[in-house]
Order: structure tokens, then C-alpha cells, then sequence
């Protein structure tokens, strides 16, 4: 027996208790409407795998109900009860998307088997999309691009955790990917079929934020002329995406506390307790563990946002990854604007590798879009990339100490040092093992050597 959360929707209050005290004793949550009305006033905060509804109800009715259900959460089975006088009605709400249909009085044999195999087809409903988005998605299933060791070690980290419910923190700088990375776990999930909600925590003041999140009561403040439901709400049965949580004020970290710790909250301005399962993945680009050295972030809070951490590399620490990423972003611009670019010549190659990219993945994508939109050739030179790229990334420009170079020791400088000039020539010359050897002044077996050792070491 599958175990699921199930709603009864039923105006007659015996029948409704009957029902949901023999399906708890099979180990189903069992939620209760007592018409059609109650039951979608419940349905945004609540994960809900089955509704066993009545379709004779005044207001709404259970055929009315079956059809808001297909709009607001089409994930959702819906078995419809009926009395045997009006089996053709039950036949009607099937051809609108009800799975099963009941007669009263019910029988409790019956019910088991319908309730069970309404659970299991939902199931692999949902199994078999999670499957085929994995099968035909590329990188392992995330959207996010790289082959690097650096990010393969990312992503098979993030693949473990997508299979689960577990809190996630993804770290890294500015442009790095942290919301497309979010998406990916969303999508690879078993909540895949519900909503991704982002909310941007940096962008709305504290005053705005609390509102956004939990909802306000009508009335709870100047301007809130009726009840509003809140992103932890409308995230109901998918993911809530707090992006910058570094930047979170200790009063709004409070209640966020509470809701990781309870899943529940309460609105602005109302009395009333809610409930909502939803999967929560942060980011931030800040260092948190700093922040809560000056009491800007609650410890607490940061243990319970940190089951899962990702951090994403910034893009300078995996420089090997540029040209899938540049041909990638050439490719989507070149189709957007209607361009015949199709490809960078070795020069324009090594410019793109040689920048150090302060802005990351999301500087590269602009960068390769001005290029595009200026570019009326088939390939793209050197001399047609922007001028602050080429300036700083020619032969004459001034060495920059990137973090990924400064190890603590000189020698370990300095290997740093020549790593990152071997990588940016076989760039230049496509990956040309000899022909980068012969430029370097190696030989050939000298090159090889090399490369297996920082292979070996994670580092090439």
C-alpha cells in the first residue's frame, strides 16, 4: 500500500468522518472539506496526492471542483463519489479526468482497491516524467553546462540530493548559476509536477518581504484590501527558491526559522495557523559563516538551511568549461537575431579563455551576446569581441593573482601559474597537443606527462 495525503470532500459529516477514520487506519493523512468551496480554499497550502469528493453539493459541486482541480494542481488523482442512482454522472466526471468513481453507501473493500490503485498510478505518473526529463535533459540531467572536474563534482553532489526532500544551500558568487542550478533539482525531483516559486530576498524590503512569503490577512496594513496567499503557499507540493538569503534581516530569519522547524506559519495580520509542504533550496553569494561572526545571521538558522551545500566554482576556477559555454551561448544568440555566426576563431577562442570574468557564467553570456548582435561574419574574430575583453586578454596584459593561484607557497604558485598557461594554449590551438607543446617549448610526451598528473590531481 502506497501511503498518500488524502481530502474528502463531503456535505454530510458522517460520511466524511467514516471514510477518514478507516483511511487513517490504513496510514493516509486524511484532510476534510465539507464542500466544494472548502476544499479549493485548502488545496493551495496543503500537498494533497487524492481527492475522494462528493459530486452531489450545494455551491460547488464535485464536477465544478474536478475542473478547478485540472487548472489549479492537474497532479492531483480525483475519484468521485456517487449514489448508484446517478452512476451516469460518474461516467460524465471521468471523461473530464476523475481516475476512479465510488458508489454509496460505500463499501470499505472497494475503497481500498480504488484509493490504492488511484495512489499507484499517480505514482508512476510521476516516476515515468521524472525518468524521461532525466533521459532526454543533457549534463546528467541539469540544465547547468560544464564538464570540468570541478563542476562534475557539483553536479553528481546535486543529483543525490535532487532524489530527496532535503534543505539546500547553494553557494557562489554573483553569475555563477545558483538559480539555474536550483531549477535543475526541481525538475529532477519527485516534485518536479508542482510549482518552482523564487522569490529574490534582496530585492523587496523587510516590510514587503514577510508579506510575500507567509500572505497578509485583509486589513493587516494600509493597501491590504483583501486576503493574499503567500509564496510558501502558492509552493505548495513543489519548491520554494530563496535566492539571497544572505541578505535576510534577523526578524524576517526568525519566522523563516520557525517555518523550517514547524512547517507552519502564520500570515501578516491573521491569527490562523497554516501548513504547507513545500522543498526549500536558498543561495547566496555572500559568506554566511562571516555574517554570523557579526550577528548579521542566526547560527541556528544557518544549520538548518545547510543539509545539502553546493557551491558552485566561479568561472575563472574552471576555465576548461568556457567553450562549451561561449559555443553554447553563440549558438542560442546567433538563432535570436537571426545571425549566420556559427563558430570563434582560435584568436577570439583564447581571448574568451584568458579573461578573468569578475561577473561569471552570466558576464560570458552577455559578452558573447554584444558580440553576436555586432558580428554579420560566420566567424567570430578576435577584433570582434569587445574591447575591455581583448585589452585585458592580450599577450601584454598584466598578470592577475586569481584566487584559484594563490595556495599559501610559491611553489604551489607557481605550478598554479603554469597549469593555467598550459590550459589557455592548447585553447588557442583547439586542443592540438603537439602544436601547444611546440609553443610552450615542451615535448610532446612532456605535455602528456603534465596533463595526466593534474588529471590525476582533479585539476585538469
Amino acid at each position: 500500500m502506497i501511503p498518500g495525503v488524502i481530502l474528502i470532500v463531503d456535505d454530510e459529516r458522517t460520511q466524511r468522518e467514516t471514510l477518514a477514520g478507516e483511511l487513517s487506519k490504513w496510514g493516509h493523512e486524511v484532510l476534510q472539506a465539507d464542500g466544494g468551496e472548502a476544499a479549493l480554499d485548502l488545496l493551495p497550502g496543503r500537498p494533497v496526492d487524492l481527492i475522494l469528493t462528493d459530486l452531489r453539493m450545494p455551491q460547488v459541486g464535485g464536477a465544478e471542483l474536478l475542473a478547478r482541480c485540472r487548472d489549479l494542481r492537474p497532479d492531483i488523482a480525483v475519484v468521485v463519489m456517487t449514489a448508484y442512482g446517478t452512476i451516469e454522472d460518474a461516467v460524465a466526471a471521468m471523461k473530464q479526468g476523475a481516475v476512479d468513481f465510488l458508489t454509496k453507501p460505500i463499501d470499505l473493500d472497494q475503497l481500498e482497491i480504488v484509493v490504492n490503485r488511484a495512489l499507484q498510478m499517480r505514482s508512476l505518473v510521476r516516476e515515468n516524467k521524472v525518468l524521461r526529463r532525466r533521459l532526454t535533459e543533457t549534463c546528467g540531467g541539469f540544465q547547468i553546462l560544464g564538464n570540468s572536474p570541478a563542476m562534475e563534482t557539483v553536479l553528481a553532489r546535486a543529483g543525490r540530493a535532487a532524489e530527496t526532500d532535503a534543505t539546500v544551500l547553494i553557494m557562489g558568487e554573483s553569475g555563477t548559476g545558483k538559480e539555474l542550478l536550483a531549477r535543475s533539482l526541481h525538475d529532477l525531483s519527485l516534485r518536479a509536477e508542482g510549482p518552482f516559486v523564487a522569490v529574490n530576498c534582496a530585492a523587496l524590503p523587510e516590510t514587503l518581504l514577510e508579506s510575500e512569503l507567509f500572505g497578509h490577512a485583509k486589513g493587516a496594513f494600509t493597501g491590504a484590501d483583501k486576503d493574499r496567499l503567500g509564496r510558501v503557499q502558492t509552493a505548495a507540493g513543489g519548491t520554494l527558491f530563496l535566492d539571497e538569503i544572505g541578505d535576510l534581516t534577523l526578524a524576517v530569519q526568525v519566522k523563516l526559522l520557525r517555518f523550517l522547524q514547524e512547517r507552519e506559519f502564520t500570515p501578516v495580520g491573521s491569527d490562523k495557523v497554516w501548513k504547507a509542504d513545500v522543498r526549500v533550496v536558498t543561495a547566496t553569494h555572500r559568506d554566511l559563516k562571516a555574517r554570523i561572526k557579526t550577528d548579521d545571521f542566526r547560527e541556528d538558522l544557518f544549520f538548518r538551511l545547510n543539509v545539502v551545500n553546493l557551491t558552485l566554482p566561479p568561472l575563472r576556477d574552471r576555465r576548461e568549461d568556457i567553450p562549451q559555454l561561449a559555443s553554447h551561448f553563440l549558438k542560442t544568440f546567433a538563432d535570436r537575431y537571426a545571425r549566420s555566426t556559427r563558430s570563434f576563431s582560435s584568436e577570439a577562442m583564447a581571448c574568451l579563455m584568458s579573461y578573468a570574468y569578475p561577473g561569471n557564467v552570466r558576464e560570458l553570456e552577455n559578452i558573447v551576446e554584444q558580440t553576436i548582435v555586432m558580428t554579420m561574419g560566420e566567424v567570430v574574430h578576435a577584433e570582434d569581441l569587445p574591447a575591455s575583453l581583448t585589452e585585458s586578454s592580450g599577450p601584454d596584459a598584466p598578470l592577475t593573482l586569481t584566487p584559484d593561484m594563490i595556495k599559501g607557497d610559491l611553489p604551489g604558485m607557481l605550478e598554479s601559474l603554469e597549469r593555467r598557461i598550459v590550459m589557455e594554449t592548447l585553447a588557442r590551438f583547439g586542443g592540438n597537443q603537439s602544436t601547444a607543446a611546440r609553443h610552450l617549448g615542451f615535448t610532446e610526451s612532456g605535455l602528456r606527462y603534465k596533463l595526466g598528473k593534474w588529471k590525476d590531481k582533479g585539476e585538469a
